[in-house]
């Protein structure tokens, strides 16, 4: 972290004051360094009302900083507002609000204007910083207070001894956050402070982590319905809460809940100052899950915006740079595999999950992204792709799902083609109007034939050649005369088998294969009739996929 100046002619000779500096140094570190993983912006420095100007901006001088944006955090008043600092397209002053009231401000600066997400992360940061500046304010004064108390009544000693063990509790996890030790950091510090075992949860009531004694094996975890009764009333109550000999204290940043600190008690035995240590623990659980939240969405933005530029054709050696910082061999064969569906709550956000869940059951690839109404995976391994498709089906809960499976690609310029093939294979199902199902482009035979003739030209005017006086009935009386021939050619010549597939009587079906010996004028019992029609027919479903 950058070095922290004084503000000149600030306070400079309260105790109470530098001690709140040296206390409140963890809170602005974990305030400063977690700002950039929520978008393109930085830390300009920060405005104590006790405490002066502290430059943080990589470069940036303090005083020059302190003579041209304190004057305009003056101006701004306690709700702060936009500030001007030389060579930063877009900066702000966020104000820190406390127990005590306006602390300060917190101001970031940026090339450009982050967009509103970004802004209200920012400003939930903001706050949790101000009420953790609030707090080493208040521990400084009681620390102080502590001092004075110790020499002059030995009545008070207990109380000393309180504010110690709450000054030790804040300089325990201050170093969590400074060391960036994570969710095992934040449960072993707990566990130090207090001698209880310390689960580290999620919203839905897995453990994320775990430090003391007797661990559960398997970890039992709440029925949803009383999961989220049981945050609703920690919520309002807004204190650690008893809930089956466990203290809970939920890390809610906003009004929605992140996570949960569980203190296992089953005798009841906590106290205030184990439950204070469990309130700064959630305070702090609080940021570390939010900080994480947001590298997991920029890594899930970054690994989206790789597979459409794979996709749509880029610079190799770029892509494999890109890849290879996410972590990503792209260099390893892979196919690009093509999901259509919906779930039977038309819900496409459900259908990505479902996918995204079955990918990672049957490690088919973690790079995948929404496309026109598909979802597109990039697929390191080949598996029974019929199996994929009953997973997909699976985690939907019913609906419907069909696959296309491009053709294997060694590099990366090979991408759009094998999506192209991928794309073209689910077409044809579609064309086909078949059962739905999984189906490779090495596999559609002639149709693989017939996609990849150059010139279209040349598939029309076969397809004139033996159907055109069809084609031409069909506009004109709105009938299914070329369908009813392909399905009929398809299903070798079978009455029963053509009606099912048609849906229609066998009767009906008679008399559209007599219209159509009639309009065309071709004999469907003759062998080479049969073997060209056949080749029209698939050739017209072939152009129908083309141009959808």
């Amino acid at each position: 972290m950058a070095s922290h100046s004084r503000c000149a002619g600030g306070p400079v000779d309260s105790q109470g004051d530098t001690a709140s500096l040296d206390i409140g140094i963890g809170a602005r570190h974990l305030a400063a360094t977690s700002v950039p993983s929520f978008g393109p912006c930085r830390v300009a420095g920060i405005y104590l009302t006790d405490g002066g100007w502290h430059a943080v901006l990589p470069g940036a001088h303090g005083a020059d900083l302190q003579s041209s944006v304190v004057p305009q955090l003056t101006a701004l008043g306690r709700s702060g507002g936009p500030v001007t600092i030389d060579g930063q397209g877009w900066a702000w002053a966020l104000p820190l609000r406390g127990h005590g009231g306006h602390g300060g401000y917190f101001v970031v600066a940026a090339d450009e204007e982050p967009s509103a997400h970004q802004q209200f992360l920012l400003q939930a940061l903001t706050q949790q910083t101000g009420v953790a500046l609030a707090n080493a304010r208040l521990l400084a004064k009681e620390r102080a207070t502590a001092e004075d108390l110790r020499a002059t009544n030995t009545k008070l000693a207990e109380t000393v001894r309180a504010l110690e063990r709450t000054t030790q509790i804040h300089d325990r996890f201050t170093r969590v956050v400074v060391a960036d030790e994570g969710l095992e950091g934040i449960a072993t510090a707990l566990h130090e402070l207090t001698g209880f075992p310390i689960a580290v949860e999620d919203r839905y009531g897995n453990l994320r982590a775990w430090a003391g004694p007797h661990q559960p094996e398997p970890y039992p975890k709440d029925p949803r319905a009383h999961r989220e009764q049981m945050l609703r009333r920690a919520l309002r109550e807004g204190r650690p809460i008893r809930e089956g000999g466990r203290l809970l204290s939920v890390a809610s940043p906003r009004v929605d809940v992140v996570g949960v600190l569980a203190l296992v008690d089953p005798a009841a035995t906590a106290g205030d100052q184990e439950q204070f240590a469990l309130e700064y623990g959630a305070t702090v659980l609080s940021m570390e899950l939010m900080r994480l939240r947001s590298l997991a969405e920029t890594e899930l933005r970054l690994r989206r915006d790789l597979v459409e530029e794979l996709l749509s054709g880029t610079d190799e050696a770029s892509a494999i740079a890109r890849a290879n910082a996410l972590g990503y061999d792209i260099e390893r064969r892979h196919h690009v595999i093509v999901i259509e569906g919906r779930a039977r709550a038309q819900d496409q956000d459900l259908f990505m999950h479902a996918v995204r869940r079955a990918a990672r059951s049957m490690s088919v690839g973690s790079m995948l992204v929404s496309r026109g109404g598909t979802v597109v995976v990039l697929s390191d391994r080949v598996v029974p792709w019929e199996s994929f498709r009953a997973t997909v089906l699976t985690e939907l809960g019913g609906g419907r799902c069909r696959i296309g499976v491009g053709g294997p690609c060694d590099r990366a310029a090979e991408f759009p083609r094998s999506y192209r093939e991928a794309t073209l294979a689910l077409k044809m199902q579609q064309a086909a109007r078949g059962t739905d199902q999984a189906i490779a482009y090495e596999d559609l035979g002639v149709y693989q034939l017939l996609g990849e003739v150059e010139d279209p030209a040349a598939i029309e005017r076969l397809v004139q050649q033996w159907l055109g006086a069809l084609l031409e009935y069909d506009a004109r009386k709105n009938s299914e005369l070329v369908s009813t021939l392909s399905h009929y050619l398809e299903c070798g010549g079978s009455y029963n088998a053509t009606a099912t597939a048609l849906c229609v009587h066998r009767s009906t079906l008679k008399y559209r294969l007599q219209r159509i010996r009639e309009i065309s004028g071709l004999d469907l019992t003759d062998p080479n009739t049969h073997f060209n029609l056949q080749l029209a027919t698939r050739a017209w479903r072939t152009l129908q996929a083309l141009r959808g």
